[in-house]
């Protein structure tokens, strides 16, 4: 993903219009080292066994959820961002932002079965529950590749006006894209693949991090200026904008518990927004740690994972400050 962090970032609170923070008892209650080298960026967990898959320099790495306790890893070759989940189909596909291509291997045995050709900087990827189909994410040529995984063939690739971060779905045909340098939404047609609406969400900019409540029909969009904005997934009408922590770079949500949550790297918090109504929410932060800027929820123990490390000075060169060797971790938030 895009994000860039500084180390030494604060977050200045909450604003108005929302309801008092509460004390409902989130924590940090475990942390897994990765001991292996490299960046990162997103993390999935398969809430159907008991696998976290996490990004980390040229390799996905597989954990055991509970424990921590590696399972194995998937080499990639190149820098690694994404991870999404086919069951029905036994595989798995993972972003290869700098071989621009979509790696696919074997949810059982973790054998990799081919490379997909996506376009430049394949970064945020989704499966979509309605067409079937995954999508990759892809920032430098700013568009999307559709495959199907049945044939793992490219099917569609669709252009947008901007950089696409990441994709949620409504699960009835249409797919959503933060579109980051736009800052809008831009919505598709699931059964065409073509661009139907372009939403945008001022004063929210740079949206990074994107999900969805499909029974409100709520789209919540982190953005780059600590706001999380609430747009109605039917309409596109902004509904509101909430406050978050600086550096978002995911959002997810727990379906039974009815919560978002916003991963904030740069200010290391992670931003708890509670649905309590109609358009009504509570909004309280936890500290996590400075770079833990992307999440998964498992929506079968409740728990949400971010990964992070400790970090070198920045240079020049680099896009993120480098990582120091031997920190890398994820951290496990439990309530």
């Amino acid at each position: 993903m895009k994000k860039l962090f500084v180390a030494f970032a604060i977050f200045l609170g909450l604003g108005v219009g929302v309801f008092a923070q509460s004390k409902s008892g989130y924590h940090i209650s475990q942390s897994f080292p990765i001991k292996s080298n490299g960046g990162y960026d997103y993390i999935t967990v398969d809430s159907l066994s008991e696998r976290l898959y996490v990004s980390h320099g040229r390799q996905v790495n597989i954990i055991n959820k509970t424990n921590g306790d590696s399972i194995g890893y998937i080499p990639t070759g190149k820098d690694v961002h994404g991870i999404a989940l086919v069951h029905a189909l036994g595989k798995g596909y993972i972003t290869n932002g700098g071989a621009n291509s979509v790696l696919v291997f074997d949810l059982r045995t973790n054998q990799i079965l081919g490379h997909v050709p996506a376009g430049e900087f394949a970064d945020g990827i989704l499966y979509d529950d309605f067409s079937k189909k995954i999508i990759s994410c892809n920032g430098k040529s700013k568009n999307l590749t559709v495959i199907d995984p049945a044939t793992d063939k490219v099917v569609a690739t669709i252009q947008l006006t901007g950089w696409p971060e990441t994709a949620t779905s409504d699960g009835k045909g249409r797919i959503y894209v933060n579109n980051a340098e736009k800052s809008e939404i831009n919505v598709i047609d699931a059964k065409t693949f073509k661009i139907v609406a372009n939403w945008p969400i001022a004063p929210a900019k740079g949206p990074s991090g994107l999900t969805i409540d499909r029974a409100t029909m709520r789209l919540f969009a982190g953005c780059d200026n600590k706001l999380l904005a609430v747009v109605d997934a039917r309409t596109g009408k902004l509904i509101t904008t909430l406050p978050i922590g600086d550096g978002c770079d995911a959002v997810g949500f727990d379906v039974k518990w009815k919560t978002v949550y916003s991963s904030n790297g740069e200010s290391g918090t992670l931003t708890i927004v509670k649905e309590l109504g109609a358009d009504k929410y509570s909004v309280e932060n936890l500290k996590t740690e400075i770079g833990a800027r992307t999440l998964a929820v498992d929506q079968k123990t409740h728990k949400i994972y971010l990964p992070t490390a400790k970090f070198k000075p920045a240079t020049k060169e680099s896009f993120r400050p480098p990582v120091v060797p031997g920190t890398f971790k994820v951290l496990v938030v439990s309530k």
